[in-house]
């Protein structure tokens, strides 16, 4: 690994620069900032309440006059559901990762920069939770703790702690014996203040990339339990439970029982795209 000092501003200049001139990149991180905002705006721009509904006024179709996506099994308001629903879908997609992301670098870090058996025990015990599939493993916390979103949460984060502690673990491992980190050991620099100015922002930029990508999972996982009755309960707004509540509406209406799939597909693609261009841009060989 051909490491560059983070730090230096033609790095991170010429990064933004190919960011710029990446469309694809570009475009997914436009329309997942829209799918951001109308989340965070959902009580300003959803026209009715998404957790009443009227009996009268149940299942109808996308353009149905005063309900642009149509109503629900109940009779609420579609678009407003899915306003709504954008709220705690990409709170259990982003929010996991991130603890994990803390956690999981911190440690893996550690374990790559000490070695030993720093490096054996922290490893050993991450391989643990490698011999049991994401999805399992969720299932299996989520079904220990009960449903609600604080568990999804939990879960969602325990799942995701070893693999960030094995790339950060790699990659660091790769950059701790580069020139410019031996010339500060040999300089007298203390082990943490090693990791903080010389490690940490060499290895920052792959961790982070690698994080963006796990936010999609995150996301489809977090629905995935829903969908199961493990994530979050009724009558709550989640893309994942409202695709559970609107599968016997596939018969009936196929387009609004996709709704809710649809978005969950493209809040994924678009941080899978992102996570993309950021690994291009960041690739230090490109600018070698």
């Amino acid at each position: 690994m051909n490491a560059v000092p983070s730090q230096s501003p033609g790095y991170w200049t010429l990064v933004r620069k190919r960011l710029m001139r990446d469309p694809v990149t570009l475009i997914a991180a436009a329309v997942l900032v829209l799918i951001v905002l109308s989340a965070i705006f959902a009580p300003l721009l959803a026209p009715y309440d998404p957790f009443m509904g009227k009996i009268t006024q149940r299942m109808k179709p996308v353009g149905f006059a005063g309900h642009l996506l149509g109503t629900d099994e109940t009779g609420r308001d579609m678009l407003s559901r899915l306003l709504y629903g954008g709220r705690l879908s990409l709170t259990s997609g982003i929010v996991p990762v991130a603890i994990a992301l803390a956690v999981g670098g911190f440690l893996g870090i550690s374990a790559g920069f000490f070695g030993g058996p720093v490096n054996s025990v922290i490893m050993r015990v991450t391989d643990i939770f490698y011999a049991f599939p994401s999805i399992l493993l969720a299932i299996a916390i989520c079904g220990m703790l009960g449903t609600g979103l604080f568990n999804t949460l939990v879960s969602l984060t325990l799942v995701f702690i070893p693999p960030i502690i094995r790339i950060s673990e790699s990659v660091t491992t790769q950059v701790r014996s580069l020139d410019f980190v031996e010339a500060a050991r040999a300089s007298g620099a203390r082990p943490f203040a090693l990791m903080r100015y010389q490690v940490l922002p060499n290895v920052l930029a792959p961790i982070l990339v690698y994080a963006t990508s796990l936010v999609s999972l995150a996301i489809i996982l977090a629905a995935g339990l829903s969908f199961l009755g493990l994530g979050v309960s009724a009558p709550a707004a989640e893309w994942g439970l409202m695709l559970n509540s609107l599968r016997q509406m596939i018969y009936i209406d196929p387009l609004l029982a996709a709704l809710p799939g649809v978005l969950i597909f493209l809040t994924s693609m678009c941080f899978n795209l992102i996570s993309d261009g950021l690994r291009s841009a960041m690739d230090v060989r490109l600018k070698l």
